[in-house]
């Protein structure tokens, strides 16, 4: 089965309160069976548009990614986040097919 990916891209205009939101995403994302493969750090954006965090979180499935967004749990962490900050976040499905080489 496919691993499902969260691909998300966020300007946090409060720092300080967007905490609160990385707090209280921890409880939804065990849950689901989240793993950070990308949060924050280093980046360059050689094309198109970049905002000023970046993260890439893995999940078991896509079908536990798509689960963990519309969790009563998440939904709560997300409540505090849309106030703080602008995001775009997509939920996508892995590839295990053919690689390049």
């Amino acid at each position: 089965m496919a691993k499902g990916y969260w691909i998300v891209r966020v300007d946090v205009r409060d720092m300080e309160a967007y905490k609160s939101y990385m707090a209280a995403n921890a409880e939804p994302f065990k849950k689901c069976g989240a793993r950070f493969l990308v949060r924050g750090g280093k980046y360059e954006a050689p094309e198109g548009t970049s905002r000023g965090r970046n993260a890439v979180i893995e999940f078991p499935s896509y079908e536990k990614a798509v689960e963990c967004w519309h969790s009563p749990e998440y939904q709560a962490a997300l409540r505090l986040r849309e106030p703080v900050s602008t995001a775009d976040l997509v939920i996508v499905e892995g590839y295990e097919g053919p690689q390049p080489g």
